[in-house]
């Protein structure tokens, strides 16, 4: 693995915990704050608006900037918003440092993904993305419960005085192993970036993602309140819950990378999207029993990411084709969509858990993902259509 690849990794691990993290906070930061659960569960709302904006706004608007620079100024943010964070006073303030701490992920993924996939053959650029993103698994798979325990037994401020330390790890990481000179494409102008959003296969990918991964996060972002309150766990075992999910995620995430690389994105999409709102929908009878739950959520880590890898491919691929100027305005859109699903799911997730219940939100969320497989499938048809389209073509020139 290229060692730049590696500190990618290590970036991607500092930005995952920081996302994760605090929806095994929630519960602790409404009780110390003396707000509302669904209060609370704006604050994943508004980070991922802050990368939903940074993404592909920042992404634009730093196309020139030299991508070992990019990489450093990001993680100095990142950083920055995360010591705002340990040191806020009030929710108000707290929100504020989250949103500025979106602002440097959104960015972070939109490049990363394209370098990450020039570091390595073209065949191998689904595990390249799937490696990075890794940095995201294994977050869940240690930062996350890790950052739980510390909240709840020394308070959510020191979770992000630790967090902020990860970030200047990463930082170190990007200076010492990230090369200088990164193969970087001229920059499109800004109205060639802004015609991504005129592209309705590109724009038919965003909304596969944002749907996709708004149906997860409709009980994600609650599943802290969904093990307590509904399976019985223990404040204090909610982080090796969290654990047990993030090892399944991790391999999960490698597994939709392999997957994306043997059978091609669409076909793995269809598989991986399935069997996200089988296993959703299985949550609604097994949260009320703790093993039944437990070992439901391991399976929903199993499916719960691994669809990014094929996501991210499918959508630089569409973006060679209808958008080749602006390629990483493109992925940073897509890292963008990602987002706007979560924000919209924690969102109307407080909306259902205010009024009809915690237990109601995974069959919502299944629903919803089956929206994204009919997006999925949409997809694929269109791509077996253009792919016909120069057959009938030859076909028809050769009979004339």
């Amino acid at each position: 693995m290229p060692l730049a690849l590696l500190a990618l990794t290590i970036s991607a691990f500092a930005i995952g915990t920081t996302e994760f993290v605090i929806v095994g906070l929630l519960p602790t930061l409404a009780a110390d704050l003396a707000i509302s659960l669904p209060s609370a569960g704006l604050l994943v709302s508004l980070y991922a608006l802050g990368v939903a904006i940074g993404a592909p706004v920042l992404t634009a608007l730093t196309a020139k900037l030299p991508r070992k620079i990019l990489l450093l100024a990001l993680m100095a943010l990142f950083t920055a918003g995360n010591l705002l964070a340990w040191q806020a006073p009030s929710y108000e303030s707290l929100v504020a440092a989250r949103v500025l701490t979106g602002l440097a992920h959104g960015v972070f993924f939109s490049i990363g993904s394209t370098i990450a996939t020039s570091l390595v053959p073209k065949e191998k650029a689904a595990s390249a993305i799937a490696i990075m993103f890794t940095g995201l698994t294994v977050a869940l798979v240690t930062g996350v419960p890790l950052g739980t325990f510390i909240g709840q037994h020394f308070g959510w401020r020191e979770t992000f005085l630790v967090v902020s330390l990860l970030g200047t790890l990463a930082f170190v990481g990007s200076w010492v192993f990230v090369p200088a000179k990164l193969r970087h494409s001229a920059p499109a102008s800004l109205l060639q970036q802004a015609k991504v959003l005129t592209q309705p296969r590109l724009l038919l990918v965003y909304a596969t993602t944002a749907i996709g991964y708004g149906g997860t996060f409709i009980p994600f972002t609650f599943l802290a309140a969904i093990l307590t309150d509904i399976s019985g766990f223990s404040a204090g075992s909610v982080g090796w819950v969290l654990l047990v999910y993030g090892v399944s995620v991790a391999v999960g995430n490698l597994w939709g990378g392999r997957l994306a690389d043997r059978k091609g994105a669409i076909p793995a999409l269809k598989i991986i999207f399935t069997a996200l709102a089988a296993v959703l929908l299985l949550l609604n009878f097994t949260a009320p029993h703790a093993w039944l739950a437990l070992v439901t959520v391991l399976l929903w880590g199993a499916v719960a990411f691994g669809n990014v890898p094929g996501l991210q491919v499918y959508v630089v691929k569409q973006a060679e084709r209808f958008a080749p100027q602006a390629v990483d305005v493109a992925s940073g859109l897509n890292i963008a969509a990602f987002n706007l699903g979560i924000a919209f799911a924690a969102w109307a997730g407080g909306l259902i858990v205010s009024h009809w219940g915690l237990q109601h939100t995974p069959w919502i969320g299944a629903v919803v993902v089956l929206l994204s497989l009919a997006l999925t499938y949409w997809s694929g048809a269109l791509d077996r259509r253009d792919a016909a389209a120069p057959r009938r073509q030859g076909l028809q020139a050769a009979a004339r």
